[in-house]
């Protein structure tokens, strides 16, 4: 039986490397109801969407597989394979981030304290913007593959890879106003406790960088 998946390559890798980026962002959103129910010490509902998280990075983990194996080795496009496959790497790396936060924060049972709970909140949701923008970025590749890579198409996404960089520093801000509240109250608390915090505040900075580098290397593709 021909793979679904496989079939779409006999027009382009393009719609697949798409399919990827949507179970990735929704890796990322899933964050937010993941945090609220840790926030709310509950557990059970926590381990839901750490399981939900999970089962969509493994459903991403097929996608890259499956592109992976089915992107012809001689491409007819202004892009070469191996740029391809690097974007898809850059991509991957969004739904390991969200699912690391999720397995860390469940692991430990951590709660993240209330004097820097809406902090917290607002510094996902900034990071979750960032692959948000990163998604719509990627949506565009089909009509960029349709110009060759020239015209007004790459003006346009040239201009969602700024408001892209534009997010992410927005997300570099909550990031610094997260350590900056937590440091000022972590003797309150266990230092473990607070080496975690810090630790959580670094890896959703991370997703949001990882999001800006799909940005970064669709430029590049443009760029040659």
């Amino acid at each position: 039986m021909s793979n679904p998946l496989s079939m779409l390559f006999g027009k382009s890798p393009i719609k697949p490397l798409q399919e990827h980026m949507t179970i990735v962002t929704e890796c990322a959103h899933e964050l937010t109801s993941f945090l609220d129910a840790s926030i709310a010490n509950d557990w059970a509902a926590a381990d839901q969407h750490y399981t939900s998280i999970c089962a969509k990075e493994n459903r991403a983990d097929d996608i890259k597989r499956e592109i992976r194996l089915h992107m012809p080795k001689g491409l007819f496009m202004p892009v070469s394979r191996s740029d391809l496959l690097e974007l898809l790497t850059v991509q991957d790396h969004i739904a390991n981030r969200a699912r690391d936060i999720a397995g860390l924060m469940l692991g430990r049972k951590m709660v993240v304290p209330e004097v820097i709970q809406q902090e917290m909140r607002d510094f996902v949701e900034a990071a979750i913007a960032v692959a948000d923008q990163a998604y719509t970025i990627i949506n565009e590749l089909d009509e960029l593959l349709e110009t060759g890579f020239i015209g007004r198409e790459v003006d346009f996404v040239e201009e969602l890879i700024t408001k892209l960089d534009a997010k992410e520093k927005q997300a570099d801000t909550w990031e610094r106003n997260v350590r900056h509240k937590l440091f000022d109250v972590e003797k309150e608390f266990h230092p473990v406790d607070v080496m975690f915090l810090y630790n959580i505040i670094e890896k959703v900075g991370s997703l949001a960088d990882r999001a800006r580098r799909v940005g970064g290397r669709l430029q590049l593709l443009v760029a040659r």
